[in-house]
């Protein structure tokens, strides 16, 4: 028996292992265990099959309130599984078990035929138990047990033998910690952030709100558990004028009825999120007055690039009168109409993907959130035909970022810079590539996208292109593809034809904003 094995192995296996392995085998085929207890290791090894148990764990864990336990275990078995049966099994291999020296109760229906090491049964079981455990130690604690049987009950069956179970059960603990490590490595920081780019500038200072003109819509981070705006407005800046806007209102009627007035303010504020913002923005550009932006919303992401986190920091800020002249983009439209862009525009499902994300992001974790939002996304949408400067392209989205955003992918998530005076442009194409390649590169950008590019399955061009402009136009080849900007998405883009342009506007805005 170890002479076969030692002959059918594709690397050396050494003696001292063999000679282990065999003691192992005839201890354990010695014992007289029963119907009753063979039976049970029998069904434990089946319903280890293809990790049917671990899915039914990992189902348990999201039912009791702990997913990333779940995805954690789940991303350390495909890991494990993908080690061990391609790399594992072709690198070592050799024979299992001869079944005339296995008692017949204890033998398997369907007897395996691959190559015996490593355990890929151990090594999926191990990967889960370990995933799941360094997320959640209590879950570790109830699967390390089950993990360890299913390791056995390769033994007890014939399956393996010992240095199999081993090999895999090593294979599955790494596998986990690679996985831990990788999410360590890619979880972001939040709270290092370099001061803003763009240098300070004087504005109109008040600690009263004289002379400010602030508009608040209600509606906005509803349900965060934020004080109303209204009596916090009142109480801190006593002398500005607060307008809370009703259900059907007009924000920008609201604004250009008041600056019409002899009394005009000397700032504009804004109580909302970025589509809110991005509105009063607009008009604060065309009256040449400075944007006051108090976070409202549910993310806030432009206040969060000029450094107003709190409405505490933006009052500081007015009070001091500190300010930054910010760039911008403006958006124009087929029918001459225009927007004010603050932080971002995008065609395709870019808005449908990042809203999916960030449902999941504070629970699992961005890298994690990335990836089953991108393979949503994709399944669920179809390649659309544009034109880009000229050009006639079958993409799934194209984003437009006001200076430089970070990560270098097709969804980056934080804006650095607010003086760079160009557009940033990611564009995801479609041309001939399969879902995988496009919800990939979606998820984790280009330097993934290579990598995919390598498989045999997926080859093909890069499907990310990254490129900084002064000005791009959107053009659309058949059905009308919508737009969205900060945050708010339409499925009809003004003006005939369907037309986008997107031209950089430097220090386009003065905004208040903190000195450090």
């Amino acid at each position: 028996m170890a002479t076969s094995r030692r002959r059918h192995a594709r690397l050396p296996f050494p003696d001292r292992a063999e000679r282990v392995d065999e003691a192992v085998a005839r201890r354990i085929n010695a014992r007289t265990t029963g119907p009753a207890v063979d039976g049970f290791w029998r069904a434990l090894t089946r319903f280890a099959n293809h990790g049917k148990l671990w899915f039914v764990a990992a189902f348990v864990l999201v039912a009791l309130g702990r997913p990333r336990a779940a995805v954690r275990g789940l991303t350390s078995l495909g890991l494990a599984s993908l080690v061990a049966n391609i790399v594992g099994k072709r690198l070592v291999g050799g024979d299992r078990p001869a079944l005339t020296s296995i008692p017949i109760a204890r033998r398997l229906d369907r007897s395996p035929t691959s190559p015996s090491f490593p355990s890929g049964h151990t090594a999926s079981a191990a990967a889960f138990a370990t995933g799941a455990g360094l997320e959640w130690p209590a879950a570790g604690a109830v699967l390390a047990p089950v993990a360890a049987g299913v390791g056995y009950s390769r033994l007890h069956t014939g399956a393996h033998w010992f240095s199999d179970v081993a090999g895999g059960a090593a294979i599955g603990v790494g596998a986990a910690l690679a996985v831990k490590a990788a999410a360590g490595l890619a979880r972001p920081v939040v709270d290092r952030r370099d001061p803003p780019t763009a240098e300070t500038v004087e504005l109109p200072a008040t600690s009263t709100g004289a002379g400010v003109f602030i508009v608040v819509n209600p509606g906005s981070g509803r349900g965060l558990g934020r004080p109303a705006p209204g009596p916090l407005l009142h109480s801190a800046l006593p002398e500005a004028e607060v307008h809370e806007l009703s259900e059907h209102e007009d924000v920008s009627q609201v604004i250009a009825d008041r600056l019409a007035a002899a009394d005009a303010p000397r700032a504009l504020g804004v109580w909302g999120g970025d589509g809110t913002v991005a509105t009063v923005a607009d008009a604060a550009r065309s009256a040449d007055l400075p944007l006051l932006v108090l976070p409202g919303g549910t993310f806030n992401h432009f206040a969060r690039a000029v450094l107003v986190d709190s409405v505490d920091q933006a009052l500081a800020a007015l009070a001091d009168g500190c300010g930054r002249e910010v760039d911008v983009a403006e958006l124009e439209f087929g029918d001459g109409s225009t927007r004010t862009v603050l932080n971002t525009a995008s065609v395709g499902l870019y808005p449908a993907f990042v809203e999916e994300r960030e449902r999941h992001e504070k629970v699992l974790g961005k890298p994690i959130a990335a990836l089953i939002a991108a393979i949503r996304t994709v399944r669920r949408s179809e390649p659309l035909k544009v034109e880009i400067d000229g050009r006639s392209r079958r993409v799934w989205s194209v984003f437009v970022g006001v200076d430089r955003y970070y990560p270098p992918s097709v969804a980056p998530i934080e804006r650095r810079r607010l003086d760079d005076h160009l557009l940033d442009v990611r564009i995801l194409f479609a041309n001939g590539k399969p879902r995988t390649r496009g919800a990939v590169a979606l998820a984790f950008g280009g330097r993934t996208d290579a990598l995919a590019a390598r498989l045999p399955m997926l080859q093909g061009p890069p499907a990310l292109e990254a490129r900084t402009v002064e000005a791009i136009e959107i053009a659309a080849d058949g059905d009308d593809p919508g737009y969205a900007h900060d945050g708010e998405a339409s499925t009809s883009t003004p003006g005939d034809p369907k037309r986008l342009r997107l031209r950089v506007v430097p220090r386009g805005l003065r905004v208040y904003s903190p000195r450090e």
